[in-house]
């Protein structure tokens, strides 16, 4: 597969250090053809990142800064973005058809909702509007609070109380049908940081409506999924792509990727799959160190596209440089050429769009 080299637009400062980008030949024309865009967040770099194509087969990054980056639950009108110690809306002020200096989705920050920092992971959208959240250091499944930092709405049937402790490490969401359903965690420990020790096959997935273990013996699963009727999980510390069996628990892979994987998001038949680097030069304790010895290979930074029909790597994209550790990746169909605005962008200031209105928004 041939490779091209991309370089970032950035909205970092002089001092940081910038990011090598590649990808395989032919992406933005796939990407194209597929009538879809995608993002991807580094959490340990503070990075938002939009990846479109633009005419003559040129990828497009868009480069954005918000600290600790975590979960999105995207849609072409609309990001919620968990960060460091607050829930951001970002709306997309394009209408169809419309573009703004070849962009035709402009992501703008629109509200803020600050919950303190509760380690907050993956994001989703009810049905009716209400934004739940994967609140890693209480423990539980949280909702914005009007007046206070958060409100719990569920936990896993082992956790005996919310404290401060992130006891389990829980981490993923999967929605369906407009409602939370799974969630993922690193173990089902009761006490302080319980999953630093049982992260090599301690792993779960709950069900969040019977609050009973779909499968169990995962490691360090994350990003929960459900596409095409079937449940999708990234087992990462085996650097595993896998589909759960939801009746017996058993699970089948898909894919092997190399490198820790987190984030995971589905366009028709394929998956984009983000993969990371190890914090102290290996995986430790984990069977991925020991699989990508074997292959003779080094691990990744990146977002590797998955045929989930044969498993093969349709495309990637690889990150050489300060961004080291990717959290989530999520897809934006019906997007060519994504870009959002910073939140230091003077362009906030002037970018003033105005509601449509009628007679009937007039104070009675």
């Amino acid at each position: 597969m041939e490779e091209q080299q991309q370089t970032a637009s950035a909205e970092a400062s002089d001092e940081q250090p910038g990011t090598q980008i590649s990808c395989s030949g032919g992406f933005a024309d796939w990407l194209r053809d597929q009538n879809v865009s995608f993002g991807l967040t580094s959490y340990q770099s503070g990075r938002l990142y939009l990846v479109g194509h633009q005419p003559g087969g040129v990828l497009s990054f868009h480069e954005r800064h918000f600290s600790r980056a975590m979960g999105v639950a995207a849609t072409r009108d609309r990001l919620l973005l968990a960060n460091q110690f607050q829930i951001w809306r970002l709306e997309n002020i394009l209408a169809p058809g419309q573009e703004l200096d070849g962009f035709d989705a402009n992501y703008v920050p629109r509200n803020a909702q600050t919950t303190g920092d509760l380690d907050a992971h993956d994001v989703g959208v009810e049905t009716s509007g209400r934004v739940i959240f994967v609140n890693t250091k209480y423990s539980c499944l949280a909702t914005p609070s009007v007046t206070h930092s958060f409100k719990p709405i569920w936990k896993p049937h082992f956790i005996s109380r919310l404290a401060p402790e992130d006891r389990c490490h829980l981490n993923g969401l999967a929605m369906h049908e407009g409602e939370a359903r799974y969630v993922t965690a690193v173990c089902k420990s009761d006490v302080v940081s319980g999953w630093r020790d049982r992260r090599a096959e301690g792993g779960c997935i709950i069900d969040v409506k019977s609050n009973e273990f779909v499968t169990q013996k995962l490691s360090m699963p994350h990003s929960p999924r459900m596409h095409d009727g079937r449940l999708w999980v990234l087992d990462s510390g085996r650097g595993r792509l896998c589909v759960v069996n939801e009746e017996d628990g058993s699970t089948e892979t898909v894919a092997f990727l190399p490198g820790f994987l987190r984030g995971l998001a589905f366009h028709g038949p394929f998956a984009f799959v983000g993969m990371s680097l190890p914090r102290d030069g290996s995986f430790s304790g984990l069977e991925l160190d020991g699989e990508l010895e074997k292959r003779d290979a080094d691990p990744w930074c990146g977002v590797q596209v998955i045929d989930t029909r044969n498993g093969d790597v349709v495309h990637w994209v690889r990150l050489v440089g300060e961004i080291r550790e990717l959290f989530d990746v999520f897809s934006l169909p019906g997007v060519k050429n994504p870009m959002a605005l910073g939140l230091m962008d003077p362009n906030l200031q002037t970018m003033i769009t105005i509601e449509d209105w009628d007679e009937a928004d007039r104070p009675s």
